[in-house]
């Protein structure tokens, strides 16, 4: 099968999203699909308000026409909410052509997180954009019923995946800083919710991994932490080895794939009772849930390393593949 995926997400941006599409493309070939990217990389562009390294295709309705005509594609998957999806989106439906959809980022709440907004008119907004599509994916359970309980359709499960020969246990050495170190890596930014990590009482060390639009002001306003800056690959894997917890303070991910790549460290899990980490976690095996976010990295410290590399190596990126396919197939 040909697939063409359309996203506003792609490299060389670092996230969530650009990591599940590249993961899902690369299962998809080794099966035998063929799966073309429509990325902004292809169009004139422009740097997204507050996020520059994001960009955003500015002449999609002029391009990306001729773009999916030549490709004749078998399948059609519209990936984000961006000028580059609503172009396909629109060019789907005046053609009569199916398309599917997935839902991987809370906008509305990035918005109302930035200025205050309500995100009744951001859901609205995305209601329209997702339900004219055959399928929406989704990465969790509870994502779906409260996607479904905001009138969305056609919902799905696409789950994630993780590494496993990447992140792996490995000796605590690339990070010397007392401990125990309480570790958060991904990016930085308001809607993570860092400060509710930052501001714990919390016995040793806490380490930030990651770049993003909140880094200077986080590492001003506290610096009785540690902030290494963005870190990839190898050198990543092995500081996540190196923590003794994860601290996962987000309320807006809609699944985290970091949750799965501390777990394949073999490093417990402390995080709050929201949409992602209640899908990915085992509450007293491979993390804590509890809105004393200190209380659970306190009490994450005492699980068992090989419970959560266990955990992990379940969640492979061939099944979620295959869930993809599948949804194409509906």
């Amino acid at each position: 099968m040909k697939i063409a995926v359309v996203t506003d997400a792609w490299k060389p941006q670092v996230n969530g999203v650009v990591r599940s599409l590249e993961r899902t493309r690369s299962e998809l070939t080794q099966m035998g699909h063929t799966v073309e990217v429509v990325h902004p990389g292809l169009f004139k562009s422009f740097p997204c308000p507050t996020y520059p390294e994001i960009l955003l295709a500015w002449n999609a309705p002029a391009a990306l026409p001729r773009i999916m005509r030549n490709l004749a594609a078998d399948a059609v998957h519209v990936a984000t909410e961006g000028p580059l999806g609503w172009t396909a989106r629109h060019w789907c439906l005046s053609r009569g052509i199916p398309f599917t959809t997935s839902f991987h980022t809370r906008f509305p709440e990035y918005v109302q997180a930035r200025t205050g907004l309500p995100v009744g008119p951001g859901y609205a907004l995305f209601r329209r954009f997702h339900n004219r599509g055959r399928c929406t994916m989704v990465a969790t359970p509870s994502l779906r019923k409260e996607l479904d309980e905001r009138g969305f359709r056609h919902l799905a499960i696409w789950s994630r995946g993780v590494d496993t020969e990447l992140f792996r246990p490995q000796p605590k050495t690339a990070m010397d800083f007392p401990r125990p170190i309480f570790l958060y890596f991904g990016r930085v930014a308001v809607e993570k919710n860092l400060e509710a990590f930052l501001d714990l009482d919390l016995p040793g060390s806490k380490v930030v991994i990651g770049a993003g639009p909140a880094l200077e002001m986080l590492k001003a306003r506290y610096a009785g932490a540690h902030f290494l800056g963005e870190k990839v690959g190898e050198d990543l894997a092995r500081h996540v080895a190196a923590a003794d917890v994860f601290v996962f303070p987000s309320r807006t991910d809609t699944f985290g794939l970091v949750l799965l790549e501390a777990l394949a460290c073999g490093i417990p899990v402390a995080a709050l009772p929201v949409t992602g980490p209640v899908d990915v976690l085992v509450q007293g095996v491979t993390g804590f849930l509890d809105e004393d976010l200190g209380r659970a990295a306190r009490a994450a410290l005492a699980l068992s390393p090989e419970a959560c590399r266990q955990a992990a190596q379940a969640q492979t990126w061939r099944a979620c593949a295959q869930q993809f396919l599948g949804n194409l197939a509906r």
